[in-house]
């Protein structure tokens, strides 16, 4: 079977997780990929801890659009992605990644 994308979106507590999880539960978790847009955000390490602080992590222009969509091209596909990581206390990419 082809693999393919069930995309979940929404705010803060909405359920997305829940969501996710029953979708896994109804399919098997050997068959699911999670694919975390948060891993995404743009690496910030070149800014002071102050200016991270002050960065919009909910505007667009917070992730890396051409890295995510290049990972969900090669997932559609089948073939194995590196996924980023990401540190939400420093406000960074992790250098360890994930393979999926």
């Amino acid at each position: 079977m082809k693999p393919f994308i069930i995309g979940v979106a929404g705010g803060s507590g909405s359920g997305k997780s829940k969501v996710t999880e029953q979708i896994i539960h109804a399919v098997g978790a050997e068959k699911v990929t999670v694919f975390i847009q948060d891993n995404f955000y743009l690496d910030r390490s070149h800014l002071t801890p102050e200016e991270r602080s002050r960065v919009n992590f909910d505007h667009p222009s917070a992730f890396d659009w051409t890295l995510m969509t290049k990972l969900l091209d090669d997932l559609a596909n089948g073939v194995p992605v590196e996924m980023p990581q990401y540190d939400f206390t420093t406000h960074t990419r992790l250098a360890a990644t994930k393979t999926v």
